[in-house]
């Protein structure tokens, strides 16, 4: 009675168990994962009759991590200035389709589009859809070699406190 009644749930279970658990625990390697450097971005807006701008001045890193996390470093020369974009999240990628997750000043939000890297895995064409819809941002990218990338500098640790009381007399 106990075999039949549950036979479908245990059999279900077998393949769950056939594996060592250390296989299963390893998490799916992200073809995307790595640091790219910005290299371009282009707007189109799709209620102007203008041509697509492209904006000068665009730097940063993308890094993309194989945990699925994501750190955006994103500069752009506007005028006289250089403004920064600092963005961290996590990213999931389905098909060429991705979406990014993270929160802003306005609570969490989340930016989805494509992804299409070049067969050589160097370069990195993100298109970001906008708002309104039929707008989009077009992202170039260009891989950074492991071996280019720089450290953070390590944080020196704090330094003592110092004694406060009385001075001493001579």
């Amino acid at each position: 009675m106990f075999f039949t009644r549950y036979a479908p749930l245990v059999l279900g279970l077998l393949p769950a168990f056939s594996q060592p658990a250390a296989a299963q625990a390893l998490p799916m390697p992200r073809p995307l994962a790595g640091t790219y450097r910005y290299t371009g971005y282009t707007v189109f807006d799709a209620e102007s009759p203008n041509e697509p701008t492209a904006v000068r001045g665009v730097g940063g890193t993308l890094t993309l991590r194989p945990d699925g996390s994501y750190a955006k470093r994103l500069s752009l020369a506007l005028g006289s200035r250089t403004v920064p974009f600092s963005q961290d999240g996590t990213y999931t990628l389905a098909g060429d389709s991705i979406r990014f997750a993270f929160r802003d000043q306005k609570g969490a939000d989340v930016q989805r589009g494509t992804a299409r890297l070049d067969s050589a895995g160097r370069h990195l064409t993100l298109t970001i859809l906008g708002y309104p819809t039929g707008n989009q941002g077009v992202y170039e990218l260009e891989a950074v070699p492991a071996e280019t990338m720089v450290a953070p500098a390590p944080i020196p640790a704090p330094l003592p406190p110092t004694k406060t009381g009385r001075k001493r007399r001579r």
